[in-house]
């Protein structure tokens, strides 16, 4: 090839002119000792030569002057990985940095939402506590919960059967237990006949819960003691009767019964922190004690029961107060199962442990099923069972009589997980 060749530049470095053509342009493949080049003996391989730099610094921060002379080899400068050797005047080798570690590999290892290993493992520590006390904690209060119910209710036994769940709450008049004063706080009046002040029949699980009045005066058969107003049951046989004639009235089997009285509605609705009511007209009433002003307004215990029992203040008397009693235990349970309640354990705890001791159940009644109970109380569809004549005159004295048709519809729907026909619906509405 001439020296014209105008390729040459790219496949061939230009080299310095050469002291010696012979001069041998091998180093040793060993590292020499310090001080001294390579032996002779050492084997020899090529090695191409760069273009000569002044010095060569050590990535390590080391440096070292190549060796100089013609033919001669000088060992590189001082520092840990500093220029190498090298003759003719030209610069040695330089030792390349260290290759850094593959991932995964050394350092620190990075685990628990980027935390460092032992961090993240305290961090996970200290969730793992938490999340068991709070689970120790709910767990120990819904069993502390449960053991203050009483269950001293049995119910009877029957032969029907229903879909879902039915549950029989009743509010009596008794005044056991209260002191006097306790009476006349609440304006309760003479004595009661310890019977059932409202009855009402919860029924869930087969679609939206259902919740339906049953009038206080309602002329029925009781079992083993004829006909009677039904509110008669309960100061006869107590819970049981009551139970027994529910369910010969409706056909369903009642699977579960709530009992509570005045001074324990009071206590409920005052650890809860009030109930909130809207009213479309003032209430006053001597017989009650209730002296509520028109509009929204939040109850204490002891305006709750005023309003829970008056009646004389509308011209459809009982009738109307059971629209007022769902209205007033839709409100109570809505709020005792609010986050600002269940949440709250100064608020939670003197109401759960009131409401357990102030009602009665069932032997079979835990307090998951009341909990069930109570979040179906929220929203529920409600209605009072159909009525043909509301002064039915018997030997009882003024009752009401019911629709036989159309409460047998009602209750065969509810029978059968059938949603109840709107026209039987009557709703609810505060006086």
């Amino acid at each position: 090839m001439s020296d014209e060749d105008p390729w040459k530049g790219w496949y061939q470095q230009d080299q310095p002119p050469r002291a010696d053509a012979t001069q041998d342009m091998t180093i040793s493949s060993r590292m020499p000792p310090p001080g001294g080049g390579p032996s002779d003996d050492a084997p020899r391989r090529a090695w191409p030569q760069q273009p000569p730099p002044s010095s060569s610094r050590s990535p390590y921060g080391g440096s070292g002057q190549g060796g100089s002379g013609n033919g001669g080899s000088g060992y590189g400068g001082s520092g840990y990985g500093g220029s190498g050797y090298g003759g003719n005047g030209q610069a040695g080798y330089t030792a390349a940095p260290p290759r850094s570690a593959p991932p995964g590999r050394g350092g620190r290892r990075w685990r628990f939402w980027g935390q460092p290993g032992r961090h993240g493992r305290r961090i996970a520590l200290v969730i793992g506590v938490v999340v068991l006390a709070i689970i120790v904690a709910v767990g120990g209060t819904y069993f502390w919960v449960n053991g203050k119910l009483n269950r001293d209710v049995t119910l009877p036994a029957t032969t029907n059967t229903s879909a879902g769940t039915n549950w029989l709450i009743a509010g009596d008049d008794s005044r056991t237990g209260l002191t006097r004063s306790q009476q006349d706080a609440l304006h309760l009046g003479d004595e009661g006949a310890d019977a059932s002040d409202s009855l009402m029949l919860l029924h869930m699980g087969t679609g939206k819960p259902v919740l339906i009045s049953i009038p206080r005066d309602s002329y029925v058969d009781i079992p083993g003691h004829g006909d009677d107003k039904i509110n008669a049951a309960l100061s006869i046989g107590g819970p049981p009767l009551l139970i027994q004639t529910v369910e010969n009235l409706t056909g369903l089997k009642i699977d579960h019964y709530m009992g509570i009285g005045f001074e324990g509605l009071a206590g409920v609705v005052n650890n809860v922190g009030g109930v909130r009511i809207c009213l479309p007209a003032a209430l006053t009433d001597a017989n009650s004690g209730v002296h509520l002003k028109a509009g929204c307004q939040n109850l204490n215990g002891t305006e709750a029961v005023a309003f829970a029992r008056d009646r004389d203040s509308f011209a459809t008397s009982d009738l109307q107060r059971e629209q007022d009693q769902r209205a007033f235990l839709s409100a109570l349970l809505s709020k005792a199962t609010s986050p600002g309640v269940y949440l709250n354990p100064f608020v939670s705890l003197p109401f759960a442990s009131t409401a357990a001791s102030s009602i009665s159940v069932d032997k079979g009644a835990s307090l998951w099923d009341l909990v069930q109970a109570a979040l179906a109380l929220r929203k529920p569809e409600t209605t009072t069972v159909p009525i043909a004549n509301a002064s039915y005159e018997t030997s009882a004295g003024d009752s009401v009589e019911l629709d036989q048709a159309q409460a047998l519809e009602l209750f065969n729907a509810i029978k059968a997980g059938k949603p109840v026909p709107s026209s039987l619906l009557s709703g609810t509405k505060v006086g």
